[in-house]
């Protein structure tokens, strides 16, 4: 285990922004930890990295335990070329390997704009600058704290591809809060918190799996012949003149609905649940 939280708390004045949060983050796992909008996870992480003092409660990290946080906001200085903001950064450690810098520009693909100011840079470009500053000291724990805000989907999706290329090798374990949910479908754990307590927790998967709903839309010219071969199915709607919403358990229920009802089938579309449903199901629909 790299690191144990127990009965972790923080308290404002008469308000609990965080309530007895029990986690376990596995070495070499990505773990996310979700909520709405003053959930409190941001004071959750914070507390994980350092920045606030819980008011009670432990956090245990294993020893010699290294970390790296890449903020939601850059903390470089604008008017600096990528270079020198590394170089300063990299004397703020006790000791970054002879080497490091030159080794994370080309890891990250940074060659090309490493002489230019940070300030000029694109959201993307800036976003490996930020990941090359939190891996200056060859963290054994990345934190990420909605790393890919504002960033266009392409931009996204590189980060990602990046982030899981640098897991692999490097064996880092990565802590990931965020907004975009798709960005957690293969999360090894997530923890869901909301009004500062932990209400679900689970693998993707297995979260998915128990709170997201599947939908198979059918649609057929012999309604009647539908009803009559479902009559006895539950869970279906008709929406409209021989339009069906099926919302079968799993994909293999929805295969064998579609074997059932091949014959009378113009067409179809099954939307597997997703993390969004999940956490639509589990947070409810209040706008916060």
């Amino acid at each position: 285990m790299l690191v144990q939280v127990k009965n972790l708390t923080k308290v404002y004045g008469d308000k609990v922004a965080v309530n007895k949060l029990d986690i376990q983050i596995e070495r070499g796992s990505f773990t996310a930890i979700l909520g709405p909008n003053g959930a409190g996870k941001s004071t959750t992480i914070q507390m994980l990295i350092g920045l606030l003092q819980p008011t009670s409660g432990q956090i245990t990290y294993a020893e010699q335990t290294k970390l790296g946080v890449v903020f939601q906001n850059s903390v470089l200085d604008a008017n600096l070329t990528v270079v020198e903001n590394l170089q300063i950064r990299a004397k703020q450690y006790k000791q970054v390997k002879t080497g490091k810098i030159e080794q994370l520009i080309e890891q990250l693909g940074l060659t090309s704009f490493a002489k230019q100011r940070y300030g000029t840079l694109s959201g993307g470009q800036k976003r490996r600058v930020d990941i090359a500053r939190a891996l200056l000291n060859s963290p054994d724990l990345l934190f990420l704290d909605e790393p890919t805000t504002g960033l266009d989907i392409q931009t996204r999706e590189s980060i990602w591809d990046l982030l899981k290329k640098l897991q692999q090798e490097e064996k880092m374990t990565i802590v990931l809060t965020t907004h975009y949910l798709n960005e957690v479908d293969d999360a090894d754990q997530i923890y869901i918190i909301d009004h500062g307590r932990l209400i679900a927790e689970g693998a993707a998967d297995a979260i998915k799996a128990r709170y997201a709903q599947h939908v198979l839309r059918i649609v057929s010219q012999q309604a009647d012949r539908v009803k009559q071969i479902v009559e006895m199915e539950n869970g279906y709607e008709e929406v409209g003149k021989g339009v069906f919403l099926f919302y079968p358990e799993t994909t293999r229920q929805a295969l064998e609905l579609l074997e059932q009802l091949g014959l009378y089938i113009q067409h179809f579309e099954f939307h597997p649940g997703t993390m969004d449903d999940a956490f639509m199901a589990i947070t409810g629909r209040e706008v916060r």
